[in-house]
């Protein structure tokens, strides 16, 4: 696969003017509040690369709002972005993984008519032995945007099919910044020699079928019998899919997601006994990663539904989350429902 696929250099900066060219009513407003992230990103990055030698390795010794162990880098991560992204003017509220409730703007800072909410590092089991980590973001718009007041938990908890712009970005052997606003799916890798992210894949589409598949195969016995029927059919080969399809898991998901969206294929993270509503995080991980995935021609639900129609209910609550080429999400899909050919047969056996 080719690390290139536009036959011109475009920097990020051109790419957004570009792309404001193309609305005469463009304020310029929303292009300056993806400027002021973009900023947040590439501190991180530098940061990132430097953690093994900067002192911000290991653990805080506090929980987040989840329950899961912060690291001192996810610390640091959530409060760049958050310094960031206060002064902006632009925002009303944020929503991140590490803070139990929503983040107000201070007061002394314009507030603005849009919503950030955001997973500051992604795999963050990941951060201490040097695999690739990321951020997840999504952008709303506030429920009335003639308000200048504060944002509110009702702001937030907007489906994922109103977001009006969803990303991550990939820390691994490259600064990858993945980007849609609902006009399909752009990737931008940073080149640090000249301090810009170069646009390295224009309309990014995922293939209808893939090969591989992505989850935590250590809770096989904890997934429903009809999931374990998926598995074991993945692994055998059979009618359309020929051929056995190949385990790839980095237990960081923007990481999973990116290789998704070249090769194609299928990430799982079903519900369990222990978690029967799955883990991983509708707001500021499922929702984004499912607007990129569903913009590259993909398919994201929860094994039932479409990911973003779900209403949520908190700023922290979980799904189980199915993602992935169309054809293979309809396939697992299948099997849920206990109508897929290879279950028929085993029933006659």
């Amino acid at each position: 696969m080719a690390l290139i696929n536009i036959s011109k250099l475009v920097t990020i900066d051109r790419f957004f003017a570009e792309q404001e060219a193309l609305y005469p009513e463009a304020t310029g407003e929303f292009t300056n509040l993806l400027h002021d992230l973009i900023l947040s990103i590439r501190i991180l990055a530098l940061e990132v690369r430097r953690a093994g030698i900067n002192d911000i390795l290991g653990l805080s010794g506090l929980k987040n709002s989840t329950g899961d162990s912060v690291r001192r880098l996810d610390e640091y991560a959530n409060e760049v972005i958050c310094r960031a992204m206060s002064p902006c003017g632009k925002l009303c509220v944020m929503v991140s993984e590490e803070a139990d409730s929503i983040i107000p703007i201070p007061k002394r800072y314009t507030k603005g008519k849009y919503v950030l909410i955001f997973d500051p590092l992604d795999g963050s089991t990941n951060i201490d032995v040097g695999i690739t980590i990321g951020t997840t973001f999504s952008l709303f718009k506030r429920l009335d945007t003639s308000h200048t007041d504060d944002g509110t938990v009702e702001d937030v908890l907007q489906p994922g099919y109103k977001q009006v712009a969803a990303g991550y970005v990939l820390y691994g052997s490259s600064t990858i910044f993945v980007l849609t606003t609902g006009t399909g799916v752009n990737v931008f890798t940073y080149d640090p020699t000249i301090g810009e992210f170069i646009l390295t894949f224009e309309k990014l589409t995922i293939p209808k079928r893939g090969s591989q598949y992505s989850c935590n195969e250590s809770y096989y016995f904890q997934w429903s019998p009809e999931l374990r029927q998926y598995l074991d059919y993945l692994k055998k080969s059979y009618l359309k899919k020929k051929q056995p399809y190949v385990l790839r898991y980095v237990a960081t998901a923007v990481a999973d997601i990116h290789r998704l969206l070249h090769y194609g294929g299928i990430y799982m993270y079903p519900p369990t006994e222990n978690n029967p509503n799955g883990k991983i995080r509708l707001l500021y991980e499922a929702n984004p990663l499912a607007f990129i995935i569903e913009q590259a021609g993909g398919r994201a639900t929860d094994g039932k539904q479409r990911l973003m129609d779900i209403v949520p209910k908190s700023i922290h609550q979980c799904t189980p989350f199915f993602v992935g080429s169309v054809e293979d999400v309809i396939e697992a899909e299948t099997f849920m429902r206990r109508e897929h050919e290879y279950q028929k047969e085993l029933n006659k056996k």
